[in-house]
């Protein structure tokens, strides 16, 4: 394994970070303690969740994945492991998480006990605002679009004092960000320098062959404010995989499960994968070991959020941190880019 500081703190994490939100709705809890046993022993330390998870969400499932970590962690040697999680959003269909939804003050409290209590453990190393409270083009939407009627309290600077009294308290270690725009990424450091606050740490964006969008601002923020990018969905739902190639649809595949979930599966994005799968023909890798050797070799990126249904799979992901791009490669990667630039932002 190959492991990295997170920027501007002393917490060192491995380069490749267990993805976990499959567990409680495709992976049982045993099969979740044998993910997280076999990453830790193939050197993983880094283990991302959520309170909403597993995905999709829903109430009947809703923080069993931090439950099925926290029966395990509990069994672990807690400082060897570093644990990131996400408070909700505000979203109206999202209300039976909590009643408060959104980062008020209430909320931040509320959320953050109960993530505590199902992850059995005193404190969180990253704590992360899911998706922010304004409107803005997250979640698959391209092109930002003002809303004049919206209605939003620019409430930056509250949300990032009571952070910075959770960090104070001990219970949590840092905070970063998810699903964010430069603007909001550089309010957020703006914020914590003009009143002297806990600064903000990582961002978790989506990242990958499919989707390059975090190339066209937020690279150059990572790198000259020193906030590194924790990449999701950087097999694009398991589209890298290669398996949904010429029309098929796998048998208990999350596509095939979930089909609301079509964010990777346009014909620009089946165009491009076809591309990405002669390229690792060629060079004698899958596909999915030259998506993630890709995305690990980003000097942006801290940590790559992989994701897995079962060991096999796990294994073949976690084996992309031995296989090393060539600048030749990443040369043919671009030139395939140029083809069909960001299909599934």
């Amino acid at each position: 394994m190959k492991y990295t500081t997170i920027d501007n703190t002393a917490i060192k994490v491995s380069k490749i970070c267990l993805g976990t939100m499959t567990f409680g709705e495709q992976n049982t809890e045993s099969e979740a303690h044998e993910q997280l046993n076999y990453a830790v022993e193939k050197g993983i330390n880094f283990i991302d969740t959520a309170e909403m998870y597993s995905v999709p969400g829903r109430k009947e499932t809703q923080g069993s994945t931090e439950k099925y970590i926290g029966t395990w962690l509990q069994h672990q040697k807690r400082e060897d492991l570093v644990v990131a999680t996400k408070i909700t959003g505000p979203n109206p269909g999202l209300n039976y998480i909590r009643e408060n939804i959104g980062f008020s003050n209430e909320a931040l409290d509320d959320a953050l006990e109960k993530s505590l209590k199902r992850l059995k453990t005193d404190y969180i190393d990253i704590y992360q605002l899911h998706w922010p409270e304004r409107t803005t083009n997250f979640f698959g939407n391209r092109n930002y679009k003002h809303n004049f009627e919206e209605k939003w309290e620019d409430n930056f600077k509250q949300i990032i004092e009571k952070l910075d009294s959770l960090v104070k308290e001990g219970k949590i270690r840092h905070y970063g960000v998810s699903n964010e725009t430069p603007w909001g990424l550089n309010r957020h450091l703006t914020e914590s320098v003009n009143n002297n606050l806990t600064r903000c740490k990582t961002i978790q964006n989506p990242y990958s062959l499919l989707n390059r969008t975090y190339e066209i601002g937020l690279a150059e923020i990572s790198m000259r404010e020193k906030v590194g990018l924790l990449a999701y969905s950087p097999m694009a739902f398991g589209m890298l995989s290669g398996k949904y190639l010429d029309g098929k649809m796998p048998k208990n595949a999350r596509l095939t499960l979930f089909p609301v979930f079509s964010r990777y599966n346009s014909k620009q994005s089946q165009f491009l994968t076809q591309k990405y799968a002669d390229l690792a023909k060629n060079l004698n890798i899958s596909l999915a070991q030259l998506s993630l050797a890709f995305v690990n070799q980003q000097p942006f990126v801290t940590a790559n959020i992989i994701g897995a249904t079962s060991v096999t799979q796990l294994k073949e992901n976690i084996e992309s941190i031995q296989v090393n791009l060539s600048q030749e490669v990443l040369k043919e990667i671009d030139k395939i880019q140029e083809l069909q630039p960001n299909p599934a932002p």
